[in-house]
């Protein structure tokens, strides 16, 4: 099923790639797919913020590698929520909101009771992940779990903010 299309691309594409815009424009119809390519951006920042804490940042203050891994994944899941929050407002979710890109993360109160709903809702996905990777962090590479467990923990993530965060409501176009 397909929702309504996206206003645009999170990015422009470079004069050598328009070939594939219509391509794209096609694929991103489908909400599920911005929420999936946004998740794999938050899946780097997360990441990206997890191997920075737990090798590079928090080796000087935390000895304890199981300590040190809990706390960087915190950070972690803590910053990919915020990055997944402000993609998926001005972009998977952008036909919900209001118009223009300033308004869906403007620092007003809409958007902030939007980001404790997303947080609410992600609460799920993000103990899932926290549980998940801590547990196969065990058994495999920390990263490697780390990843395992942000695609368990999408599905629950999705469905939480289409149904809430993000909910149509009665003026919303159902095509």
């Amino acid at each position: 099923m397909s929702d309504s299309t996206p206003d645009a691309l999170p990015i422009r594409l470079p004069r050598w790639l328009a070939w594939c815009e219509p391509w794209l424009w096609r694929l991103f119809r489908w909400r599920y797919v911005r929420f999936a390519t946004v998740g794999a951006s938050g899946t780097v920042v997360n990441i990206a913020v997890l191997y920075v804490m737990q090798e590079i940042a928090l080796p000087w203050v935390i000895s304890d590698p199981e300590v040190r891994l809990s706390l960087a994944l915190a950070c972690a899941i803590a910053v990919a929520t915020v990055n997944n929050f402000a993609w998926n407002s001005v972009w998977t979710w952008a036909d919900r909101l209001q118009t223009g890109e300033l308004s869906r993360l403007s620092p007003d109160l809409a958007t902030g009771k939007r980001l404790v709903k997303y947080s609410v809702s992600c609460w799920l996905g993000m103990l899932i992940q926290y549980s998940l990777t801590l547990f196969l962090a065990n058994h495999m590479y920390y990263l490697l779990a780390n990843v395992l467990s942000i695609v368990v923990a999408s599905v629950s993530n999705y469905m939480a903010n289409d149904k809430w965060t993000f909910k149509r409501t009665s003026t919303d176009d159902r095509a």
